[in-house]
């Protein structure tokens, strides 16, 4: 044989040996929004006006649970005459949902805890949704069962095998017994607070939350620092602590206010000495109330569409927008706009907001990646059975939910959601990190973080569809809560009103839709529709 031939018949060897290769991956997906090229877009500069300015009473700014808070309180007091302007093709930010032909599933919030009586808002949509059945002798509201997380909860994978609850008690010291109820005792001890108004501490909304001084000086230190004036060292307790800061906030114990840290248990006590409140939740997830909020808008929404600048003039506000599903320029002009997206994307789009706005930089974004697994079964596993949330403690991901848990299919196809906080200190290199992953590298982070509690799982995934969020969630970092310039990013730019869950610190649906109400109900003052609040 001639070396050329050799060579040629190496080379279609190889050829031959590549094609033949098992792929990677035993199943297909894609990475889903939201739209980073469309959303970085808006930072390149001036956009032409459009041709004409469609005259509305009201502009919403943003979808989310905020924006769209803000329309159904709107439609409440009976003002008809708004739009609502998502970039996305969905709305409800990181409440939005999927559904396939196993279930519905979140991407991302999936629960909410239950409301006491005092959460208004939130008792007036669960209400609206069917799942408020009512009060009881103490006048404490009462829920659907159907909605209430069902048992087991929740359970953890260590030593090689699943442990119910999220306290490894297994191998625990008295020392780190100690040190567990220690904490909950502080625990307790907030809860029971009550400053000279009446007001707690902690409470959700943070609206309600009392100013006092000694409760403010909570938020200027870590976590981490208030941990370690009390004492608590215990790495067991650290742990669930350092959890519940990347599961709430996309932080760590670090970068995370001891006022947030705090509030995270004792905002969810019924009382002090008693457990946290149950949680509600649905297959597809908070999906759920934005579905009941979006039917609130109907034809008044638009998504796809990108609002690129805002300039107030004296006759009122006008509004450039980016039709991208149209590939056109739009235009309206509004006596009075809620701004219901994030601060970082008002400095691009206000025109004076940046420079009168200063402590808007502040603010820092977590990024997340989510992933939905389709499993055609349920794997093998040792030790406590699968439970709605199922977490991995020597894993930097927070685990994954069941979404056919609600619906007692304990056995057969599933789809779970995994989640993954990228909680680096720097949030930039964080996102840049997640933004230059692609599926495969999606798939691979999330196969490799299952595998050591379920080997079996590769060969049961149908499908494995990722999320990338860049600006997932607000870091509350310490000192950034109770800063006065913070707080005053919430009060109105001339006819502009502001309304996200960015303006708590606190990355939660309840203080989105706070946030909604309040600009709604400024709104509505404004044009002479004053009313009983919502709130």
């Amino acid at each position: 044989m001639k070396r050329r031939d050799f060579l040629a018949a190496g080379t279609l060897s190889a050829v031959s040996l590549a094609c033949r290769r098992k792929p990677e991956f035993p199943f297909q997906g894609e990475l889903v929004g939201p739209d980073l090229p469309l959303g970085h877009w808006l930072r390149g500069g001036a956009f032409p006006d459009p041709e004409r300015f469609e005259p509305v009473s009201v502009l919403i700014v943003g979808g989310g649970v905020a924006g769209l808070s803000a329309a159904w309180r709107l439609a409440g007091g009976g003002l008809d005459d708004f739009r609502v302007l998502e970039l996305e093709p969905e709305p409800g930010g990181t409440s939005r949902s999927g559904r396939n032909h196993v279930s519905p599933f979140p991407w991302a919030a999936h629960y909410l805890p239950v409301p006491d009586r005092g959460n208004h808002a939130v008792l007036r949509l669960l209400d609206e949704c069917g799942v408020l059945e009512g009060y009881d002798a103490k006048g404490d509201p009462r829920f659907a069962e159907e909605a209430t997380v069902r048992a087991p909860e929740e359970r953890i994978f260590a030593y090689g095998q699943w442990w119910e609850g999220l306290y490894l008690r297994a191998g625990a010291s008295v020392e780190d017994e100690r040190q567990y109820h220690a904490f909950f005792r502080e625990v307790d001890r907030w809860a029971a607070f009550r400053d000279a108004r009446g007001r707690p501490a902690f409470s959700i909304p943070r609206s309600r939350c009392s100013d006092a001084p000694e409760a403010r000086a909570l938020d200027g230190l870590p976590f981490s620092a208030w941990l370690d004036r009390q004492g608590l060292s215990s790495p067991r307790l650290r742990w669930l602590l350092d959890y519940a800061c990347r599961d709430d906030y996309g932080s760590r114990l670090e970068t995370t206010s001891a006022w947030a840290g705090l509030f995270y248990f004792a905002a969810r006590k019924q009382g002090p000495g008693e457990d946290s409140r149950p949680l509600l939740t649905w297959p597809q997830g908070n999906g759920f109330l934005v579905d009941h909020l979006r039917r609130a808008c109907g034809d008044r929404l638009r998504c796809g569409t990108m609002a690129t600048a805002i300039r107030e003039e004296k006759d009122g506000l006008l509004v450039t927008v980016w039709d991208a599903a149209n590939q056109r320029r739009l235009g309206w002009k509004a006596q009075r706009v809620i701004f219901a997206g994030p601060q970082h994307v008002a400095r691009h789009v206000i025109e004076g907001f940046a420079p009168a706005r200063p402590a808007s930089t502040r603010i820092r974004n977590a990024p997340w990646l989510v992933a939905n697994l389709t499993l055609r079964a349920r794997p093998k596993e040792a030790g406590f059975p699968l439970a709605w949330d199922n977490v991995l403690r020597d894993s930097e991901a927070l685990g994954y939910v069941v979404a056919t848990h609600q619906s007692l299919k304990d056995h057969g196809p599933t789809v779970w959601t995994w989640y993954r906080p990228f909680a680096g200190a720097d949030c930039e290199a964080e996102r840049a990190r997640l933004r230059a992953m692609d599926w495969p590298a999606c798939a691979r982070m999330v196969m490799d973080d299952l595998r050591p509690a379920h080997p079996d799982l590769a060969g049961l995934v149908a499908r494995l569809d990722g999320m990338r969020w860049g600006h997932a969630m607000v870091r509350p970092e310490p000192g950034l809560l109770w800063d006065p310039a913070f707080l005053g990013l919430s009060r109105p730019f001339g006819a502009i009103h502001f309304a996200h869950t960015e303006l708590s610190g606190l990355a939660l649906f309840e203080e989105a839709q706070d946030h909604g109400l309040r600009a709604a109900e400024e709104v509505l003052a404004a044009l002479g529709r004053p009313g009983g609040s919502w709130r």
